[in-house]
């Protein structure tokens, strides 16, 4: 059974990119599953830390896309809208080339507040980096102008 109250298809989110840090750093959506999101992103000089590994920071940026766009999903967008709260990340493995992936599951979908779950992993499926978003759901106007 799906999780998602607003789905969007890959072309639509992907299309959301354009002209955004998500689109610097090549990151795509690219695939949806009934509980799951899951974003790819290259390893290159664009995500690159000066050692030449993978920076930690474009992990973290590729782990709050994902689980962002997934707690978008999970709400009535015409009536809420989320927002990062904290974010955390364990870095495991370096990277230099290629690619990474991450993926993004609910640990708890509340009404005020969910967290999710993210892996990134290697083409050849080597843990990365191990990241936990949490979000607020916020009523669209709660906040004033």
């Amino acid at each position: 059974m799906s999780i998602w109250q607003s789905p969007q298809s890959l072309e639509a989110m992907n299309a959301a990119r354009d002209r955004t840090m998500i689109q610097h750093l090549g990151i795509v959506f690219s695939e949806v599953g009934d509980d799951f999101i899951r974003a790819t992103m290259p390893v290159d000089e664009r995500t690159h830390q000066p050692h030449g590994m993978l920076h930690g920071g474009a992990s973290v940026a590729l782990a709050e896309t994902v689980g962002s766009m997934g707690a978008a999903m999970c709400i009535d967008r015409s009536q809420y809208f989320c927002v990062g709260q904290e974010i955390n990340a364990n870095h495991v493995r370096s990277v230099r080339r290629g690619q990474v992936t991450a993926t993004a599951r609910p640990v708890h979908l509340g009404g005020r507040s969910q967290v999710w779950a993210i892996d990134i992993v290697t083409d050849s499926q080597d843990l990365v980096c191990i990241s936990r978003l949490t979000v607020a759901v916020i009523k669209q106007g709660a906040l004033g102008s």
